[in-house]
Parts: C-alpha cells; sequence; structure tokens
C-alpha cells in the first residue's frame, strides 16, 4: 500500500476518543485500528510491533548495518480521532480542486470566503469529507506517513539509518495520550510527532493549557412565588460566561494570543456546568488567565452566596519550547530534510497542544511536524494528495543516516 492506500483505509475505522470515559484508551474501539497497526508494522518488516494493554502500539526498525551507535530517533502519531464530531462511516473522496467553493456530497461547501488558503492548492487533488463526518487526518494521516516512511526504508536497504522506534498513541484528542506512553520501552534520544497541519510546519512552542469546569448550584422555586427567592443556574452560568474577555476567544486570536474557550454548557434552573479550556504560550499571562478564573468564582460567590460556584482547574501540559531550546538541532534537521526534498520549512507556534509537548517535559524532548492536512476537527476537514506524499519523502530524508 501507498500512503494514499492506508490512510483512506484508517480513516474506515471509527476511533473517537471519549472524555466522559475512565477507561484505557477512553473507547475500546481504539483498539481494533490498534491492533491493525501492530500487524501491519511487524508485516513491513519492524520488530517487536505490540498493542500493549493500554492500547498503544510500539514497533522498531533495527539500524542498517553499521549505524547501530547512532541515537534511536522516535516518530510518534495518535489513532484517535476528536469527539467533537462523528468519525463513524466517514466517507472520503479525491477531488481534482480547480478553484472557487468546493461542493461537498450533502449540500455543504468548502467555502474560499470561509477558507480563502484554499485556492494555494489549485490544481491539486484533495482527499475531502461528505460534509458528514471528520476526516481523520488529525492524525491518521500521520500515522500513514510514518509507516509508509518505515516501509520505504525497508524496501531500500541501501539507505542507511540508525535504529527508528514507532509510537502510536490513542487519546491525544482528549489530552491523555502521553498518560500510559511507555518511555523505556520506546527507549529513543528524541522524537517527532506528525501531527501538524500543512505542509511544512515546525513546531516547537505550544500552548501551555489547562481545563476548567464550572459548577452552579440555584435555587429552583415555582415561577408563581420566585420573587427574590429563585437563584437560576442558567442565567448564573451565563453571567459567569459573559464576565469572560469578549475579545479573548479562539474566534478573535491569533498566533501567540492566549484565550478562553466555552466549549460545553448543560443545566436547568437548580443547577448548571461549564465546560471551558485555558491557553496561553506565554507562562506568566496562563497563570494569570487561572487566577482571573478563580477570583471571578469568589467574586460571583460573593454576590450569589459561598458554593454557589465552584471552579475545578486542571492543568494539561505546557510549553515545550523550555525543553526544546536546549535540542534545537532537532529543528535544524527537520528543516535540513524538508529543504532537501522540495518543500519549504515554516516554524510557527502551536495553537493547541501536542503528546510531544507532555513527553518532552518526560525526558524526550519532540517538536512536532506537519502531516499536511487542514480544517482539523470539523466536516471541512481535507488532506491533499501530494502534501501526504511529501511528508512521506521527509520523513525518509529525516530518517537518513
Amino acid at each position: 500500500m501507498d500512503v494514499i492506500e492506508r490512510f483512506l483505509h484508517y480513516v474506515s475505522f471509527d476511533t473517537q476518543s471519549d472524555e466522559l470515559s475512565e477507561t484505557v484508551p477512553s473507547s475500546l474501539k481504539q483498539r481494533v485500528l490498534g491492533q491493525a497497526l501492530a500487524e501491519e508494522l511487524s508485516a513491513i518488516g519492524l520488530s517487536d510491533a505490540v498493542l500493549d494493554d493500554f492500547g498503544y502500539v510500539y514497533a522498531f526498525l533495527p539500524a542498517t548495518k553499521g549505524y547501530e551507535s547512532i541515537p534511536t530517533l522516535g516518530l510518534i502519531a495518535h489513532m484517535d480521532t476528536s469527539p467533537d464530531v462523528s468519525g463513524a462511516n466517514v466517507r472520503p473522496r479525491i477531488v481534482r480542486y480547480e478553484g472557487g467553493d468546493l461542493p461537498l456530497e450533502n449540500g455543504d461547501a468548502l467555502k474560499v470566503a470561509d477558507f480563502p488558503f484554499l485556492e494555494r492548492y489549485r490544481g491539486q487533488e484533495l482527499i475531502v469529507t461528505d460534509g458528514r463526518t471528520l476526516l481523520g487526518a488529525d492524525d491518521k494521516a500521520g500515522v500513514a506517513e510514518i509507516l509508509s516512511a518505515c516501509a520505504y526504508l525497508v524496501a531500500h536497504p541501501e539507505i542507511p539509518h540508525g535504529r527508528i522506534a514507532v509510537g502510536i498513541t490513542p487519546d491525544e484528542e482528549i489530552g491523555r495520550g502521553a498518560d500510559h506512553f511507555d518511555l523505556a520501552r520506546f527507549a529513543a534520544s528524541a522524537a517527532y510527532t506528525v501531527d501538524g497541519g500543512e505542509l511544512g510546519e515546525i513546531e516547537y512552542e505550544n500552548f501551555n493549557a489547562a481545563s476548567a469546569h464550572v459548577r452552579v448550584r440555584g435555587v429552583n422555586i415555582h415561577p408563581g412565588s420566585a420573587k427574590g427567592r429563585m437563584k437560576n443556574a442558567i442565567l448564573m452560568a451565563n453571567e459567569y460566561i459573559s464576565m469572560l474577555p469578549p475579545a479573548e476567544t479562539p474566534a478573535h486570536t491569533e498566533g501567540y494570543e492566549g484565550f478562553y474557550h466555552v466549549h460545553t454548557f448543560t443545566g436547568c434552573e437548580s443547577e448548571a456546568e461549564i465546560g471551558m479550556i485555558v491557553r496561553d504560550h506565554d507562562r506568566a499571562k496562563f497563570e494569570a488567565r487561572k487566577r482571573f478564573l478563580t477570583d471571578l468564582t469568589a467574586y460571583l460567590n460573593g454576590v450569589y452566596g459561598e458554593g454557589s460556584f465552584t471552579l475545578t482547574l486542571k492543568d494539561s501540559y505546557y510549553n515545550m519550547k523550555e525543553k526544546i531550546l536546549d535540542h534545537m538541532e532537532l529543528i535544524e534537521n527537520a528543516e535540513r530534510a524538508m529543504r532537501a526534498v522540495g518543500v519549504e520549512p515554516r516554524i510557527i507556534p502551536i495553537r493547541g497542544g501536542t503528546d510531544g509537548a507532555r513527553l518532552s517535559y518526560e525526558g524526550l524532548p519532540c517538536p512536532n511536524l506537519s502531516t499536511g492536512g487542514a480544517n482539523f476537527h470539523g466536516v471541512h476537514e481535507f488532506i491533499p494528495v501530494e502534501s501526504m506524499r511529501a511528508m512521506v519523502r521527509v520523513l525518509v530524508e529525516l530518517m537518513r543516516a
């Protein structure tokens, strides 16, 4: 199989992770693809391919003779897809884009007005959704590119390389991808996640990230006798949200700018819950954002009574830049590999996070590389065919001794 065949096969597996689940992995359906990947890695010719008890896939490409002393390089991608949009019954299409709006099968379209960068792909073949599900390029494209690059090296033993460690993780989309990653088994001195966006992106700066959960307790009284007594939790929660800085949301920020993002809201008059994430590249500003939420919660408890608002904050990951600065040769090597195969590298900050962010803090420096895809986590997701093929060439060059 080439990289496109692999990708189209992988997206046929429903592998959505489940943030409400307490199992490991969070959805057992991830193990179905994981087992298939372990078997494929073994068939390609990698050694010790295994799906472990936590749903992680590991495999190893031995060094070519004479290059055993080169430190092991790791390549990592994740098999799960975002819980935000359905990943079941994905029906990808390969279409040649000739400019303008690109219709999808369900009557929706990739519109240039919404995605002006689409015009850059005029004349290319794009893999798109049918408009009903996400595509799964985040990160099954990375999985397909890694396996295809390894298969190429196996088929071309004349290309020298050191030992290569491959790791495919579950549950990255819900922030648990590094929870049970076996660094001792992986035994790499450095690694790359292949989990980025458009072709050429290299990322070693990411958000500091936290989740925030606000529970609002109201007092429900019959509307006929509610004056001066009812505390409507829905309206109280709405007041909390309205006091967040209105210009500091994902829709109003870019680059290094941080934000508060409300992603879930449920409730009734008696009780409501707000789910949000907090992001900032700057660690001091990140801590200030968390203090703001703590202060806002205290203020509204002063208005409505102690215990009316309960805030739970949990840090998810930190900016890997602090750990990568001592290993900038990883960035330089990635730039050289891209240029060697005709891809122009672009170093940009991640407005999100990867497994590599956490792994970098656990002792495995791990910047992030592009997959070639765009519009992740939604029905407008797409990936150019040539970008995927180019990334296979980049990875082969990166592994070349």
